[in-house]
């Protein structure tokens, strides 16, 4: 069981109790016109995470070694949504935990996401091996030549 389901109410029902002591009737209606709002913001994010969401493929993100680098541990799923604007590509069977899921880019890189009761707890980036290795590139080039575009080598990447 997830201590934030019992914790919130909790703080709730304690902020109703500490409005009602401090301003009665008046104190209960600001709090509760508070409570409400601050929930409908609440709502109004998830909403609007998951149309985002909805319009992209699943499984897809823009960059996955940007994802990488903005990803830290305690992220919560809703927040990896709205980065990714994408849902993940889910890995493990459903129901189970930890949950897994992954983001693939159109380069081939990805980034497998591991979620314990919906928080970010470990993630790993895949890219695939380079295309053009360094004996492809010519070693010399003088610094008159590497300032002028039209100069530098061209470089092919040919599968091997």
């Amino acid at each position: 069981m997830n201590p934030r389901n019992i914790w919130v109410p909790l703080v709730g029902v304690l902020v109703l109790l500490l409005a009602w002591r401090a301003y009665g009737w008046g104190g209960v209606a600001a709090a509760t016109g508070g409570l409400v709002m601050w929930g409908l913001l609440h709502i109004t994010r998830v909403i609007q995470v998951m149309q985002r969401a909805a319009r992209r493929p699943i499984g897809h993100v823009d960059s996955a070694v940007m994802l990488n680098a903005r990803l830290s541990a305690g992220l919560n799923l809703l927040h990896v949504l709205a980065l990714t604007r994408a849902l993940g590509q889910p890995q493990s069977e459903p129901e189970t935990q930890p949950e897994v899921y992954r983001w693939t880019d159109e380069g081939g890189s990805h980034v497998t996401a591991e979620f314990r009761d919906g928080r970010l707890k470990s993630w790993a980036l895949w890219r695939p091996e380079a295309l053009v290795s360094l004996a492809d590139v010519p070693a010399t080039a003088s610094n008159t030549e590497a300032d002028d575009p039209q100069a530098l080598p061209k470089i092919r990447a040919t599968p091997e």
